[in-house]
């Protein structure tokens, strides 16, 4: 059985911070993947300055995704920052529209998983709000026409790690309980490979740096809610 999966994120970096442990397994196993960007990630930190920051975190994206074993990576041409319910819905289009292309091509039996994050966006960000809803609408669509389409993975944090809103920024819910996670897959042997994806999206250093920092020994701990 080939397993095809679709990595669905708002920004160029969001594959490399919470799933990149599972990717990476996946593809060393033998499965298919397929990343998919809304946007180009022009509203992110940019230390350097660059005149056409969307083209650099782009050039990023396509590195991190080859560290990571991507067969194909498609950028949806979305606007950072200013995500929509009208957009959610043409995404979602979108993104049926890469699926089918990619599956109608493979003639073996197929087993296909979206991989997007918790759909609270995780840090509450719209775009990551938007993104992940969008995969989930193109998600149960397919799924209701086509059986080889069986789980939804959504990446979340755990209440360990995340146990109080937080406002600093934006609101950001507590974590999951352990009741509402369904899967964790340990990484951590992955820990070096995982880091090089990270710093491969050299623009957003400080968020990955700090992400390498706070995660310590548990960096490539990733936790799921699976619907099917």
């Amino acid at each position: 059985m080939h397993k095809i999966i679709f990595g669905i994120f708002a920004h160029p970096d969001d594959e490399a911070f919470m799933t990149a442990g599972t990717l990476l397994s996946e593809t060393s196993a033998g499965a298919e993947l397929h990343l998919i960007t809304l946007t180009n990630g022009d509203g992110g930190a940019n230390p350097d300055n660059h005149s056409d920051l969307g083209a650099v975190r782009l050039e990023e994206w396509q590195k991190a995704g080859k560290l990571l074993g991507a067969t194909g990576m498609y950028h949806l041409g979305f606007t950072d920052g200013k995500l929509s319910n009208t957009d959610m819905l043409k995404a979602a289009d979108k993104i049926q529209e890469i699926a089918t292309n990619v599956v109608s091509q493979l003639a073996e039996p197929l087993e296909i998983e979206f991989i997007a994050f918790d759909l609270n966006g995780v840090t509450g960000h719209i775009d990551h709000i938007v993104a992940s809803r969008a995969a989930s609408l193109a998600f149960y669509k397919m799924k209701a026409q086509d059986n080889r389409f069986k789980r939804l993975h959504l990446a979340c944090l755990p209440r360990k790690s995340q146990s109080n809103i937080n406002i600093d920024w934006l609101y950001m819910e507590p974590g999951r309980t352990t009741e509402e996670i369904n899967e964790t897959i340990d990484s951590r042997p992955l820990k070096s490979e995982i880091i090089e994806i990270m710093r491969a999206h050299h623009s957003q250093r400080v968020d990955c740096e700090s992400a390498i920092k706070s995660q310590g020994d548990n960096l490539g701990l990733n936790y799921f809610i699976v619907r099917n």
